[in-house]
């Protein structure tokens, strides 16, 4: 690819994997949502760099680690053909230790930037928590709030990556 380039930022839980309740951290409870890979692969096939941004607090709360997370992330790399291209992760929470790498904070999606050469104007943020377009916004990033979270004022709203993944698609036609 030449030029500025577009990316997708996806939050992984209750966007690329189901989403329980609970820390999602053990190979038996992390399943891959339903129309996962296909999305993947249109948007990789569009031009998209495909990039995790996933807050982690459970590290900081001692409920397990950073391996822990990297092993969910090969098992989706698998289970998605090994579409997506870099997983940032923050291992922070506000009652143990804070962070401009948690969202709604944007860290994460800057150093992406920084690594890829990304121009924002052309990324979008795919997450299920207000929190995940607070932090697209913050660089201008456009986001697609995806399940069944209250949408307030946010929009565009999405049933799940797959819808998101039409959405994304027909707007890129449009320019």
């Amino acid at each position: 690819m030449t030029g500025p380039h577009k990316a997708i930022f996806l939050d992984r839980d209750g966007v690329l994997n189901n989403e329980t309740g609970e820390y999602v951290w053990q190979a038996a409870q992390f399943v891959v949502s339903p129309g996962v890979p296909g999305a993947l692969a249109r948007l990789k096939a569009a031009g998209y760099y495909l990039i995790v941004v996933t807050n982690q607090a459970g590290i900081a709360k001692g409920l397990y680690t950073g391996a822990d997370v990297q092993a969910r992330h090969a098992q989706l790399q698998a289970a998605c053909g090994n579409a997506l291209d870099a997983l940032y992760f923050s291992d922070n929470h506000p009652s143990v230790s804070e962070s401009i790498f948690r969202k709604p904070d944007s860290g994460m999606l800057e150093k992406a930037v920084a690594r890829f050469g990304l121009d924002p104007a052309q990324c979008w943020i795919v997450g299920d928590r207000v929190r995940d377009m607070e932090a697209g916004a913050r660089l201008g990033i456009r986001g697609i709030l995806v399940g069944h979270t209250e949408i307030g004022a946010h929009t565009p709203y999405a049933v799940d990556l797959a819808a998101a993944t039409d959405l994304i698609l027909n707007v890129a036609r449009t320019l």
